[in-house]
């Protein structure tokens, strides 16, 4: 067994430093620009040796004492296959992740396992040579690690004295190895960061340890604080209410207030929201993109069209429960997926119910996925339209049916005739690789299975839908909002690459006037914006400002561990342990330092931790369905 871990030790060092020094050469312009290799490979190896020790310490400790048994032997030589294996599968699957998401693979390489049917349906239509290649290389690695560790005989049995010592010698070098260090904290993924390119940070990882870390860190519960220090409760709540403008509401729920609409009305409007999958602005004229959506620039040109706005995420889950809950970023899971928000958790819905409004959810895909339909009904939505329920859908993809199928099936719903008031929300699908849509509907650039034509499809059959709803009964009684979840494929060479969080929103509809708005934007601002022109008054909880009225000065979102706080011209960025860190920013990507200003930092700080105290303390609710503690 001392021969087995050590040649273990040795080829994993081996296969982990071969792969980092690829992903290197791969993304060398940014490595340069970074300062170089050496930083990677010195992280690398401490992230390494920490990996190897939790994998070959208990075979290294057990060594001395079975190490000359080949029943023991042989077990542990299995037990390295496995490792090895898995080693191997992270690192064969890092490079597409990359490429997708601009990281290391990480809690959301494990999410994306629990819908099978789609991810694999997904990989299976838009990536079959990377899975064959991927295949290929496992098959022979698999056959390396069944060289390396099949057949190695069994030790030469040890002196009795010599067997303590070497068991205490090797509990100290694992023990040092799993800890990496011997400062105060035990080494993790912010120890060997080094540089402000998000991506980068992630290389002197290995992707087990990536993956495994996501893992131990996926408590939902997660605390903000211990992530980005702490504050008194009633300093943050003082601090968050003021950005928000709201006078003290009641101890349990601080942020609790009535909101008074900017124009009543003796018949509140209809309201539909419509959530486009992975719109950046990078893809839209208007905001200074690729013009690939000619249907939602003409649609800007007759709206209240918001050319700053900018998501809180990069999940779909995130932009949901920004734009349906007004529920602001935070390092814990969105609030689709915890566990305490699957009921008495505030959505637009549930204040709307107490208005008379019937809430229906509209998605092409099958809505158990992120969890959707179990949030989505249990605060306060009636109806659910999904995949299943689609009567002779048009086309079907691997994540649902199309967009046009979705928009058929918003437009049926709003021309039934009904007295009942109606929330909608409708959320795209077909703007997703592996890039499907119906032939035949728009004119393609080269590969019709580029995010760029599957941008132009979902923008047609946007186009499509508003053209009949500017015709139909129920546009004078209907505002509509329209809003991207978050950009596609987000990444670059910053700690919180804001470019990527700009996105399309505007609202338009029954008497809405065209406008065009530079205002800094968040997602968490458009629902209480929705409310005042709805003409409701409304009690709630929510923190994003009342644009009829004033705000339009900050917007915040979660990147990875990374928190920004955009304020103006001016960002703060958040890191997990360290000092927070502060830029002027100028569009798109222009990041200056520039010296840390207290105040600033101590609100991006209230507004970091907020989210996680609202929820920990069920304060994000409405006051007749919180539970009782």
């Amino acid at each position: 067994m001392r021969e087995l871990s050590l040649i273990f030790i040795v080829s994993s060092l081996c296969l982990l430093t071969l792969s980092r020094c690829l992903l290197a050469a791969w993304q060398w312009g940014r490595v340069r620009q970074a300062g170089g290799l050496l930083p990677i490979l010195k992280g690398g190896l401490r992230i390494d040796a920490n990996q190897i020790a939790v994998i070959a310490g208990i075979p290294l400790l057990l060594a001395p004492w079975l190490g000359h048994l080949p029943l023991a032997v042989s077990i542990t030589g299995w037990w390295f296959q496995f490792a090895w294996f898995l080693l191997v599968l992270l690192e064969v699957s890092t490079p597409q992740f990359i490429h997708e998401y601009d990281t290391r693979p990480n809690r959301l390489y494990v999410e994306y396992l629990k819908h099978p049917q789609e991810v694999f349906g997904m990989l299976w239509k838009g990536y079959k040579a990377v899975i064959f290649g991927a295949v290929a290389a496992l098959a022979v690695f698999a056959w390396i690690g069944w060289l390396l560790f099949a057949n190695v005989p069994a030790d030469l049995p040890m002196a009795w004295w010599q067997r303590p010592l070497f068991t205490l010698a090797a509990a100290a070098l694992v023990f040092l190895a799993i800890r990496g260090t011997l400062g105060h904290r035990p080494i993790n993924p912010s120890t060997v960061a080094y540089c402000g390119d998000s991506m980068l940070n992630t290389l002197p990882l290995n992707s087990l340890y990536s993956v495994a870390y996501a893992i131990y860190s996926m408590k939902n519960e997660r605390s903000a604080a211990d992530v980005y220090g702490d504050m008194p409760a009633d300093e943050m709540n003082a601090i968050v209410r003021d950005c928000a403008g709201l006078a003290a509401g009641p101890a349990e729920m601080p942020t609790l207030h009535t909101q008074e609409p900017t124009f009543p009305r003796s018949r509140p409007l209809n309201v539909v929201m419509i959530v486009q999958e992975s719109l950046g602005a990078q893809y839209v004229g208007n905001l200074g993109g690729a013009r690939l959506t000619p249907c939602l620039d003409r649609l800007a040109e007759t709206s209240w069209n918001f050319t700053r706005a900018y998501a809180t995420g990069t999940r779909s889950v995130r932009g949901l429960e920004a734009v349906v809950a007004g529920f602001p970023p935070t390092v814990s899971d969105a609030a689709l997926r915890l566990s305490g928000a699957q009921s008495s958790f505030f959505t637009m819905a549930q204040v709307l119910k107490q208005h008379g409004y019937r809430s229906r959810f509209v998605y092409g895909g099958e809505a158990h996925f992120d969890n959707m339909k179990s949030f989505f009904l249990g605060n306060g939505f009636d109806d659910l339209y999904d995949l299943p329920t689609f009567k002779n859908p048009a086309f079907v993809g691997t994540w649902g049916a199309s967009d046009e199928d979705m928009f058929n099936t918003v437009h049926g719903l709003l021309s039934e005739a009904s007295g009942q008031p109606t929330f909608t929300l409708a959320f795209s699908v077909s703007n997703h690789s592996p890039w499907e849509y119906p032939a035949g509907r728009i004119e393609t650039d080269g590969n019709p299975a580029t995010v760029e034509n599957t941008v132009r499809y979902a923008d047609w059959a946007m186009g499509q839908f508003f053209d009949r709803a500017k015709q139909s009964d129920y546009w004078e009684n209907t505002v509509f909002l329209v809003v991207a979840d978050h950009d596609s494929r987000v990444g670059g060479a910053s700690l919180v690459p804001l470019r990527h969080f700009h996105i399309p929103a505007l609202i338009t509809g029954a008497d809405v006037a065209a406008r065009r708005d530079d205002r800094l934007v968040s997602q968490v601002d458009l629902p209480t914006t929705l409310l005042s022109i709805m003409g409701l008054r409304a009690e709630h909880p929510m923190i994003g400002r009342d644009l009829t009225v004033a705000g339009g000065d900050r917007a915040m979102m979660q990147y990875g561990e990374n928190y920004g706080y955009l304020k103006g011209d001016t960002l703060v960025v958040m890191e997990p342990h360290r000092d927070p860190t502060q830029y002027r920013y100028e569009a798109p990507e222009s990041y200056t330092p520039v010296a840390l200003d207290a105040d600033l930092a101590r609100e991006a700080l209230a507004h970091v931790l907020w989210p996680s105290w609202a929820y920990q303390n069920r304060a994000y609710t409405l006051p007749q369905l919180r539970p009782k503690i």
